[in-house]
């Protein structure tokens, strides 16, 4: 599954340990360069030791600091990827804000906060890619998190937000199609980021039928296919990669 003279925009990977610095790790072993974004006003320091990495391996690879709630920060967002590593014709959109509401706690800020991050900026890099499409394979994959398998209670404003990805995900597969451009979603389930804590871990341990919590190395390697050549005749899918997680 070569992407050798590829370049991969992949956002929200600041945390080392988490999905979206696994999904740069495995499309550079694949020969792509990564243009990767973290986000500093979040907290998240420059992921040099990544980026270091990633260059070490023989990538062209910088990473982007960026609030993806900032519009204007997202439409220049392409052109400076591609003035830092190249054109970038996969687009990962891993980044997520996430914050505990519940009905008592909704409201409009916490809804506009989800909807900014989670929606439209995943639509609007997506819309962006699409339309500096210069031809060849072009990818997209988002990243949610199986809102159509269950209630998520006490998250309301993320599980609309990731809800409607699935949505745009597949109309936006429909129209890209005849550019040759697939949009696929991925659904890692519960993956063990650093945020599961010990009581947690032991509550859903037992709903893993295979013994183990999700890796952000198993979400990862599923992008590194869904970008590939190979996957071309699949598109318009979100697909859950949970290692068989019941939800009941």
């Amino acid at each position: 599954m070569s992407l050798t003279e590829r370049v991969a925009l992949v956002t929200g990977a600041g945390n080392p340990h988490a999905i979206g610095a696994a999904i740069c790790r495995a499309l550079v072993e694949r020969g792509a360069d990564v243009c990767l974004t973290f986000h500093p006003g979040g907290g998240e320091s420059e992921p040099s030791e990544l980026v270091a990495a990633l260059r070490s391996a023989g990538a062209r690879a910088a990473a982007i600091g960026i609030d993806l709630a900032d519009v204007a920060a997202v439409a220049r967002l392409f052109d400076e990827a591609e003035s830092r590593v190249g054109a970038p014709s996969i687009l990962v959109n891993n980044a997520a804000h996430s914050t505990p509401d519940g009905y008592q706690a909704l409201d409009a800020e916490t809804l506009d906060a989800h909807h900014a991050v989670n929606l439209r900026a995943t639509a609007l890099l997506s819309v962006d890619l699409a339309r500096r499409h210069a031809g060849g394979p072009g990818r997209i994959v988002n990243l949610t998190s199986g809102q159509s398998l269950g209630p998520m209670p006490g998250e309301l404003a993320y599980a609309a937000s990731k809800g409607a990805v699935d949505a745009f995900t597949r109309t936006l597969a429909a129209e890209l199609a005849p550019l040759g451009i697939t949009v696929n979603a991925v659904g890692p389930g519960p993956n063990d980021t650093g945020w599961i804590d010990a009581e947690l871990r032991r509550r859903l341990l037992p709903r893993f039928p295979m013994g183990r919590l999700g890796k952000p190395d198993d979400a990862a390697a599923l992008v590194a296919f869904l970008v590939s050549d190979e996957a071309g005749w699949i598109t318009g899918q979100v697909i859950h990669a949970e290692g068989g997680f019941l939800r009941r």
